[in-house]
This record gives structure tokens, C-alpha cells and sequence, in this order.
């Protein structure tokens, strides 16, 4: 199986095309190819170019726990690169088809940065979905081991719960995050920033992602933190997103269409072998020599 790896701003994925899969990517493929001991190590897998009516190529994404999800800022930039990085595309934009939605991306210069359009970002809580009534989820409260916690949720193609407060650490994320992503009012489960405003055009968060953990960058959780910080009037259209990764730099129109601006970088290209997903000889079984 030929397999690109790719980061950006720590964020890692493999690129895999549908025709070097061999067998199907089941699950627990998908989680051995992501364990960073058994496996070539992740944050999951982009499996395309696939086919897709109405856009120029289209691209499935796998966590990894094997899980399928919707969309990914930071593995729409990585995809991007990666065809062109394969000659497919030029300077000029395409478009891509993600479960989540249909977005445009262009590369620039030599491939190390990409614009993505990703979509209009929605409140509704029908749309994202959040149990209870119809409504803009924006400024709300939960409660989380007794603490309350003031909240936003969103969509962009991907759900998302955007805490604010003062106090934003990697420990705090990996403490809050598992359990703000299955509270029961998230029926898809969902991915969570915890977001702290420094000035009008930069914040700061720390992301818990559904289905993978404690992240050093997201692109799509970039988006939803600064429409956030611009809905609650704490920012201007242009901001800066800082996180332990690095910056993305988010524009959001005024009918709440965003886009990102973000590093790329190729990592390695090369061949996993088939017997990597071949359960392991028990050495003490007798059946090799004495």
C-alpha cells in the first residue's frame, strides 16, 4: 500500500488513494495504520482522490478510531497539497467534495500554504444538531463536574461546542474535553475548543477533537472558535487563531461564510506492508525452530 504522510501545524495525516488500499479500510485497518507503535502513527486518513459529481475530486476522512467524520480544515489543506504535490492541480482553485460539504481550496507558491473555503458556519441547533428546542446555540451554559461552563455551538459541515473563559491549557482540554464531547445534548458526539480572546484580531485555543483527543491544531476548530469570538462581538472578521501548532489566519464574510489560510508540509512518501495487519507469531507457540 503506497501512503503520503503529511502535517500541518502538528496536525498529521496519511493520504491514501482508493486504488493502493487493496482490501477494504475497515476499522481496525484504519486503527493499526494510525497507532503510532503498530502502525505509521496519525491523526487519521484521507482516502481520495474518490469520484464526485459536482466538484473537481472527492475526499473521505477517517479518525483514528476508525470512525468516518465530515470535514477537516487541516486535512483539506494536507489533501490540497497532496494533489498538487501530484500534479492534479495548479495555481488555480478547485473544488473538493467531504462528506460535510463542498469546499474550494488553492495552493500557493510551493505548495507550503493553502486557502480552503470551508462553508457557511450555522448556529442551529438542528443543524449541528443539540438536543432541545429550535435555536441559535450562542452563549449558553453547561455544566461539567459541577463547574458551569458558558458555551457556543456550531456547525461547518462538523459539529462544534465552543467554551469561553480565561483559563485555556492543554490540561484543561484533556480533562473537559472527553466529557464535553459526549454530553448526552450532542447526539453526534462533538469536537470542543476552549477559547480565550486576547485582542479583536487573535485568540487563543486548546481542542479536544471527537474521535481522536487532545489536538495541536485544527482547521475546521480554528473556523468555529473565531466565528464564535465574532458572533459574541469579541472580534472583527479577520483573526488570527493561535494553538500549541501554530497560527491560522480565519476571514469570515458577513453571511458567515470563512475561510483559512495555513501551513502545509510533506512528510514522506512510501510503502506499508500487508504484513504489518497480520496478526503477530506468538514466539513461545513451538512453531519456529528450538
Amino acid at each position: 500500500m503506497r501512503i503520503s504522510k503529511y502535517q500541518a501545524l502538528g496536525n498529521d495525516y496519511l493520504v491514501v488513494e482508493p486504488a493502493e488500499t487493496g482490501q477494504p479500510l475497515t476499522p481496525s485497518r484504519i486503527r493499526l495504520l494510525c497507532d503510532r507503535h503498530y502502525g505509521l502513527g496519525s491523526d487519521g486518513i484521507l482516502l481520495g482522490p474518490t469520484a464526485a459529481p459536482g466538484a473537481d475530486f472527492g475526499l473521505r476522512l477517517f479518525n483514528p478510531d476508525g470512525g468516518e467524520f465530515e470535514k477537516s480544515g487541516n486535512g483539506l489543506r494536507i489533501f490540497a497539497r497532496y494533489l498538487w504535490d501530484k500534479g492534479l492541480v495548479g495555481v488555480e482553485p478547485f473544488t473538493i467534495m467531504t462528506p460535510g460539504g463542498l469546499v474550494q481550496a488553492q495552493v500557493h507558491g510551493v505548495g507550503r500554504r493553502v486557502t480552503v473555503d470551508m462553508g457557511r458556519v450555522s448556529f442551529d441547533s438542528r443543524q449541528i444538531p443539540v438536543l432541545g428546542s429550535p435555536r441559535e446555540v450562542v452563549d449558553e451554559v453547561l455544566v461539567v463536574d459541577g463547574q458551569p461552563l458558558a458555551y457556543s455551538a456550531l456547525t461547518i459541515g462538523n459539529p462544534h461546542c465552543v467554551v469561553l473563559g480565561q483559563e485555556v491549557t492543554a490540561e484543561k482540554a484533556r480533562l473537559l474535553g472527553p466529557r464535553i464531547e459526549c454530553d448526552p445534548r450532542f447526539p453526534n458526539r462533538t469536537n470542543v475548543q476552549f477559547l480565550r480572546v486576547l485582542n479583536r484580531a487573535t485568540i487563543r485555543i486548546e481542542i479536544w477533537e471527537r474521535g481522536v483527543g487532545y489536538t495541536l491544531a485544527s482547521g475546521s476548530s480554528s473556523c468555529a472558535a473565531a466565528a464564535v469570538a465574532h458572533r459574541l462581538g469579541l472580534c472583527d472578521t479577520r483573526v488570527a487563531v493561535r494553538m500549541p501548532g501554530g497560527i491560522i489566519d480565519i476571514t469570515i464574510s458577513q453571511d458567515w461564510y470563512v475561510s483559512m489560510v495555513g501551513a502545509v508540509t510533506r512528510v514522506f512518501e512510501g510503502r506499508f506492508f500487508e504484513e504489518a495487519f497480520a496478526p503477530e507469531v506468538d514466539p513461545g507457540s513451538g512453531s519456529g525452530p528450538s
